[in-house]
């Protein structure tokens, strides 16, 4: 899946995530946006415009963008339809995956694996990601990779493991190894099962530990 500008200026910032951006202060983000071009800075411009599309950030004319912590109840939402958008590109890669795909896909899932069971939630996100990522990819509908670009800041494993915890590494092994026998095996109805059943597991588990910790659904969003 494409990197987006803001995911570039994020790691060229030494930067991981919008709400380390918040954290780091006006003082160390200017210094940060002195040192960009004016292309920089334009590519800067467009990626906040996306991210106020998504309604993590608010912009606020002549005073700048200030981060917005989108409601659970919107990003469970965003979650929804992630694993719906997902199981179509599923369906759509089975049986055009490369060898070279399939041999990284299983790669990543060992890796999974083993960030998983050492706990290690950032790292096991990210791999997550080029997972689903090569999968969308090699489903060749461009329209369903913007769109999950689009929707990247609300990837639903690392919200899943940020709210509800990571899972025995077993479970995530397993999940995606049988969205992986479906892709490889070419059968669209198993991989776009596969696929929709792993998103709606993510989104039960951060269902449950909201409720848990009762969190509320519609009055967290001031």
């Amino acid at each position: 899946m494409k990197v987006t500008h803001f995911e570039t200026f994020l790691t060229n910032a030494g930067l991981r995530t919008v709400e380390e951006m918040e954290r780091t202060g006006r003082a160390r983000m200017n210094q940060i946006f002195g040192r960009l071009s004016h292309e920089e800075l334009q590519r800067l411009v467009l990626a906040l415009r996306d991210l106020a599309t998504l309604g993590l950030v608010d912009l606020q004319p002549y005073r700048g963008a200030r981060v917005r912590r989108p409601s659970m109840q919107e990003q469970v939402e965003a979650m929804r339809v992630r694993a719906e958008l997902e199981a179509m590109a599923a369906r759509e890669a089975a049986g055009r995956l490369t060898e070279d795909q399939v041999s990284e896909l299983r790669r990543l899932n060992e890796e999974m694996a083993d960030l998983a069971a050492a706990g290690d939630t950032h790292g096991h996100a990210l791999k997550n990601t080029e997972f689903h990522s090569i999968v969308v990819q090699a489903s060749g509908n461009r329209t369903l990779e913007r769109l999950l670009a689009m929707l990247q800041p609300f990837a639903q494993t690392y919200l899943t493991a940020a709210v509800a915890g990571l899972d025995p590494p077993q479970v995530y092994a397993a999940r995606h190894a049988s969205i992986l026998d479906a892709l490889v095996a070419g059968d669209p109805d198993r991989a776009e099962h596969a696929m929709r059943a792993h998103g709606r597991a993510n989104v039960a588990a951060v269902m449950e530990a909201r409720e848990a910790l009762a969190v509320p659904t519609e009055g967290d969003r001031g």
